[in-house]
């Protein structure tokens, strides 16, 4: 419990036992706002009273003035009161911020386990072309929500369910066919998953040539998408690895692994991981006993031409396909059959799927079938739904190849931080090993924090140059105070002590309330999913941090007992600016 949280316990509490208010609903409905007082009021906290006078029908001056009295006597952290205009003024001891302190101290990294498990899925893409932008938010969203979690006390299991089969990877495949003459990976020095992206933007540019010349030929457009022979020859190329044709299924496991290699590059420069692999070609058929099971209790229906749907029109919704006439399952289908199978193998409780805004409808419908169908787990099925990620030029197109890649942005953030360092001046004391490993540390913290510290539903707009930036709400920022830290504690040869009685100042007592604050940020964060409360919380927590050490001497202190405090300040600081920092996947490091 923070420091306002404690406060403010101890107000509900107090109201009670002096002015017994009766009716439930008023007492339940109370709660009257504990401000950190900045102003020229004299005190630590400003309690507003405003919502006890329709209540109490009593002045606000007169109700501050008992609730302080109250307080003074039923609490052993009050000093002393006064009241201005019917706002209570409270000044804390200096005691209780020490305690708290040494409290955070001693409590650090220790989280009351909630005895549940959350599996989170994210990434997911498909096995046609490499990870791009997009992709970065995903895994950075996906990956991080884990770690706030981990940190809350769950069991998480981190997940993905890989794209594999269908109409989009035969295009690559039929291109490499056509147009590869044997190439490799290996043999053309490019990382898998670009290789057979490369052939997915090849049979688009083919595939193009083709209607245009069908076109000249007298065919409308429709039919000319139809009847391009390169399409044709995708759509049976299909058909046969449905049939398990041995050539094809040949082709289409070397092409998967050159991706999943190249895949596996780009996770590890990222940071993210996953316990659990899944593939839509081990999946794409689960579902259709559930379709029965449907059709049997009268959940789902069945059309004359044997297409099951199911009804969501009660719901707001519309009718939803389930089954084709042919009996070939749809996107829908297989999503039921997973989520079952992932309750039914995983001892979890929720589950947490990080897919962009565009598929709003199709997870609102795929939970509402869930709960039709009975499953009671389907209450705990959460959407992490976020904005798409575009930059200054505008939207990307993956088949036009003009997707911004993962791979290519990384390198970038990682060249950029380096020239800003040497412009700066920073890290010239580093040997050239440590320099490099500093960069890739800097340059990707500065794209996760960007990335991060905006709210996931929000659409956000990348500037890796904004990123990058060393000053201001930026990962560069944040990671500098951290080492300017570490540097301090060195310098002073930092051990860690208690101190047991200390008179701390504003800046001190500001900072100690912002590190009260981190376990309630993590909390909030897990509960709406959302890393850019974490993000921002590390921010604010530096500027305060920042403001302690320009106003007041630490090294240079006379007091012994000064010093030692405000080394531990900076220390658990320290710690505290770290973890946030790892919630959000990303490093730091000693110098700067």
């Amino acid at each position: 419990m923070n420091i306002k949280d404690i406060i403010e316990h101890k107000i509900a509490e107090v109201i009670q036992n002096v002015f017994q208010i009766d009716d439930v609903n008023q007492r339940n409905n109370i709660k009257l706002e504990v401000q950190q007082n900045k102003t020229e009021f004299e005190g630590d906290f400003t309690i507003v009273t405003f919502p006890l006078v329709k209540i109490l029908k009593k002045s606000p001056d007169l109700i501050a003035m008992e609730l302080g009295d109250a307080l003074s006597t039923e609490s052993d952290f009050v000093e002393s009161f006064n009241v201005v205009k019917g706002f209570l003024n409270l000044s804390i001891k200096k005691s209780f911020f020490l305690d708290n302190f040494n409290s955070i101290k001693e409590n650090f990294g220790k989280t009351e386990p909630k005895n549940e498990t959350v599996m989170v899925e994210y990434s997911s893409p498909n096995t046609n072309k490499p990870l791009h932008l997009g992709h970065i938010r995903n895994n950075l969203l996906g990956y991080s929500v884990a770690q706030i979690l981990k940190e809350d006390g769950y069991n998480v299991i981190k997940t993905q369910i890989i794209n594999d089969r269908g109409i989009h990877i035969c295009k690559s495949m039929l291109a490499w066919e056509k147009f590869g003459n044997g190439e490799t990976p290996e043999s053309t020095h490019t990382k898998g998953d670009k290789f057979v992206g490369n052939y997915y933007v090849a049979f688009d540019k083919n595939y193009k040539k083709e209607i245009a010349e069908l076109v000249e030929k007298g065919y409308d457009e429709d039919a000319a998408k139809k009847q391009a022979p390169i399409i044709l020859e995708a759509q049976k190329m299909l058909l046969d690895w449905e049939k398990g044709d041995e050539k094809v299924r040949n082709l289409w496991n070397e092409m998967n692994s050159w991706v999943y290699e190249g895949f596996g590059e780009t996770y590890k420069k990222l940071g993210v991981d996953f316990d659990q692999v899944q593939y839509e070609s081990n999946t794409y058929l689960l579902g259709k006993d559930l379709i029965q099971e449907g059709l049997i209790n009268g959940v789902l229906y069945q059309k004359e031409d044997g297409s099951v749907w199911c009804d969501l029109t009660d719901e707001g919704l519309d009718q939803k396909l389930l089954l084709r006439s042919d009996g070939t399952s749809v996107y829908m289908t297989q999503d039921l059959g997973t989520a079952v199978q992932r309750f039914k193998e995983n001892n979890i409780q929720k589950l947490i799927y990080t897919v962009g805004n565009e598929q709003d409808y199709h997870f609102d419908v795929l939970f509402k079938i869930l709960k039709k169908l009975g499953y009671n787990w389907a209450q705990n099925l959460f959407h992490l739904s976020y904005g798409m990620v575009e930059l200054p030029e505008g939207k990307m197109k993956s088949r036009e190849g003009t997707v911004v890649d993962a791979d290519d942005l990384m390198q970038e953030m990682i060249d950029t931080a380096k020239e800003k360092a040497q412009e700066l001046g920073k890290l010239e004391n580093l040997s050239e090993e440590d320099k490099e490993k500093s960069y890739e540390t800097v340059g990707l913290g500065a794209l996760k924090y960007f990335m991060l510290k905006v709210d996931p539903k929000k659409k956000m707009l990348f500037n890796p140059k904004e990123s990058i930036d060393f000053n201001g709400n930026t990962g560069p920022f944040i990671q500098y105070t951290y080492a300017r830290i570490q540097s301090l504690l060195n310098k002073a040869n930092y051990e860690e002590k208690t101190v047991s009685a200390y008179e701390m100042n504003d800046s001190e007592k500001d900072l100690v309330m912002n590190l009260s604050n981190f376990k309630d940020v993590v909390a909030k964060a897990a509960e709406t999913l959302s890393p850019a409360l974490v993000a921002n919380y590390v921010y604010e927590l530096v500027k305060s941090y920042n403001s302690f050490y320009q106003n007041n001497y630490i090294l240079n202190q006379e007091s012994e007992d000064t010093k030692n405090f405000r080394l531990e300040l900076s220390s658990l600081t320290g710690k505290t600016i770290k973890k946030g920092l790892e919630l959000l996947g990303i490093g730091t490091v000693d110098r700067m």
